[in-house]
């Protein structure tokens, strides 16, 4: 797939939960096929990717995409009027969930979760939490029950993964699939090999 920069954006969301490596494999991928990115992180999520990952959110610079500050409410993304190709929260950690859940929209990532919400636009979100609380369940639930993707940071231990990239690579590829995005992150259960 190639898309032009005019194109609308997929909204990637980043929160400070674990799994940072996910997100970098699903922005990878996003370039690999030119598609345009509309990039927000949380200060958490930014201390997380370098705690993570070793590396910024600078890695990911290149055209057709546009980072904003969690704080600018004002961001285009913030309205229903702008379109967009879904949005993926990954990671999204259990205060972002529960935000989300109960319609609290005080910062770009959970008012751009909010425009796909009203808008009937594809929303996935990728909890990193373990165990899961009763109240995770039920926040999650709740979001499940309207139309979000939850898309639990589960390994394919059939696919027999001897690496932590294989692991990450696969989910971000799950994502994608959520997304109505084609993926080549990962192969499927019995599928052709080259």
């Amino acid at each position: 797939m190639d898309s032009s920069a005019s194109d609308p954006p997929v909204v990637v969301g980043i929160t400070g939960a674990s799994g940072s490596a996910i997100a970098g494999h699903l922005l990878d991928a996003l370039a690999a096929d030119r598609i345009p990115v509309a990039l927000v992180a949380t200060p958490a999520g930014r201390a997380v990717l370098r705690e993570e990952c070793g590396y910024s959110l600078d890695r990911f610079r290149r055209p057709g995409l546009v980072e904003y500050s969690d704080s600018d409410l004002a961001a285009t993304i913030a309205s229903g009027s702008r379109p967009t190709r879904g949005m993926a929260v990954v990671p999204c950690s259990a205060n972002t969930v529960a935000k989300i859940a109960h319609g609290l929209s005080d910062t770009l990532l959970t008012r751009a979760a909010h425009v796909h919400l009203k808008e009937r636009r594809r929303l996935v979100l990728m909890p990193r939490e373990t165990p899961l609380s009763p109240i995770l369940l039920r926040n999650l639930t709740t979001l499940a029950e309207v139309g979000v993707a939850i898309v639990d940071p589960a390994p394919a231990f059939y696919l027999k993964p001897t690496t932590v990239d294989e692991i990450t690579r696969y989910l971000a590829g799950k994502v994608l699939e959520q997304l109505g995005l084609p993926q080549r992150l990962y192969r499927g259960w019995k599928e052709d090999r080259p």
